[in-house]
């Protein structure tokens, strides 16, 4: 068991009252009734912190025997000394209030949980990991000193350009690597473009209902949001148009909208396209889980109809890999390269360069692709099993929408029922759903609950969260 580090712990004060030894006791003490050494813990030994301290031996001697005289620590010999085992730390003197189950606070978007329904992730265990660890390993034994330096800040040369060779394939995306900007994720790649294209009090048209992050993360850098209604069609550019025809710029999910998993029409793209070329605007096409969809083969991008070099296209590999890869990439148009080059250079932001030649290895050796093939077909099962599941169970309650693709579904209710306190129950049961009304912008949204299905593995495991779901309803 490795030793606990001592730099978690307050450094000491050579202008205290206090002693060192008794510095020394207060710091262990502290940290064991704060959590921060747990019971079993080991702690330095006695030689190590002396070293590390620069201190005599006695006065690191003298602290760890008082510890051990009140029964904080024991000493095992060559073990070494650990934070007595059954020790019960005394709770805080104060607690934060505990969360109410009204509702009237929204899930985060998104948890570092893996509840059953929760949205936002792949099918975790049907990622080959073995194959991800034989990778992570040869890269990691091929590494030389200069893969040891700073990152490029644009991303992996290597990586740019198989993202580049996959979305003229996939995508019908025609770019080149020097487009490309590799991101730790959707927020960075929103605050590049943010901090490249847009600047405070600009208006930027968002699709409504829409995911929150975007209008959230937008507010902050103080831009003015402009709700645009969605239909089964998409984004209601005409309405866009007439509300406020001089946007800035437009933040849409053409593939599979967010959340309502419509596709966005041809006539409506090419609306869109006319609008920003007529406005010198911008359209950032989120393509989030544009790869999942089951009723026929994807469909090409809306950059890939992009004539006048007014889209940004946003990719990610969190719904297509895991999200704790933290990595996402950014394609813009070949005018603006200069731009987000001179931007990325003063953040100096950017992703780990082993993670990035790992994801490099995993798309060269073709494993990539039939990843996705694989989870494509185990979705469109998966998506099945939980719709007979769930009908199964809360038919007479609910209904499920009809979407062509996605990672999720939407449950519709029938009758009045509030969507944010079923949630915040559902949550409280260890379960997860988010509110349809929590990503509407007006106040009149339509009560749904989105689930996530990709690791529903069963009708069985369906029938029996819907089983949970029902008891809270």
């Amino acid at each position: 068991m490795p030793a606990a580090n001592p730099g978690k712990l307050s450094p000491l004060n050579p202008a205290a009252a206090e002693p060192f030894y008794r510095q020394i006791y207060d710091r262990f003490r502290s940290a064991i009734a704060s959590g921060v050494l747990k019971p079993g813990d080991r702690i330095p030994s006695a030689r190590a912190l002396t070293k590390e301290l620069g201190l005599a031996r006695g006065t690191v001697d003298a602290a760890y025997s008082l510890l051990a005289a009140e029964g904080y620590v024991q000493a095992r010999g060559q073990a070494g000394t650990i934070v007595t085992p059954d020790l019960k730390p005394r709770p805080p003197l104060a607690s934060s209030p505990p969360r109410s189950d009204d509702g009237s606070h929204p899930p985060s978007f998104r948890p570092d949980t893996t509840l059953p329904f929760q949205m936002g992730l792949p099918a975790l265990d049907a990622f080959p990991r073995k194959i991800w660890a034989r990778l992570g390993a040869r890269c990691v034994r091929v590494m030389q000193p200069a893969d040891m330096a700073h990152p490029s800040v644009y991303g992996l040369q290597a990586l740019r350009e198989q993202i580049a060779a996959y979305l003229h394939v996939s995508r019908g995306v025609n770019c080149s690597p020097a487009q490309i900007f590799v991101t730790s994720g959707y927020r960075h790649t929103l605050d590049l473009i943010g901090r490249s294209l847009l600047k405070a009090g600009d208006r930027v048209w968002l699709e409504d209902p829409g995911y929150p992050p975007t209008r959230d993360l937008l507010k902050h850098m103080n831009m003015a949001v402009i709700a645009v209604p969605v239909d089964r069609e998409g984004i209601v550019v005409s309405e866009g148009i007439q509300s406020t025809p001089r946007a800035r710029a437009a933040v849409v999910t053409p593939a599979h909208q967010s959340p309502l998993g419509v596709s966005l029409s041809l006539p409506r793209r090419l609306a869109l396209l006319d609008w920003a070329a007529r406005q010198n605007a911008w359209i950032i096409e989120d393509d989030y889980d544009g790869e999942y969809r089951y009723a026929s083969r994807p469909l090409p991008a809306l950059k890939s109809l992009d004539r006048d070099g007014r889209v940004l296209y946003a990719g990610t590999f969190s719904k297509v890999l895991f999200p704790s890869l933290r990595l996402a990439y950014l394609v813009v148009p070949e005018a603006l390269v200069e731009r987000f080059e001179q931007i990325s250079q003063a953040l100096a932001a950017g992703s780990p360069q082993l993670t990035q030649a790992l994801v490099t290895a995993f798309i060269t050796e073709g494993h990539f692709a039939r990843h996705i093939q694989r989870m494509r077909k185990l979705y469109a099962e998966r998506r099945e099993a939980t719709v007979a599941g769930l009908e199964g169970v809360l038919g007479k309650h609910m209904r499920i929408d009809s979407q062509p693709g996605g990672m999720h579904l939407i449950l519709r209710f029938q009758g009045r029922r509030s969507d944010r306190k079923l949630v915040a129950r559902m949550r409280a049961a260890g379960l997860y759903g988010e509110a349809l009304t929590d990503w509407t912008m007006g106040s009149d949204g339509a009560s749904a609950v989105l689930l996530g299905f990709t690791n529903v593995d069963s009708p069985r495991t369906a029938e029996s969260l819907a089983r949970r779901m029902l008891s809270l309803m």
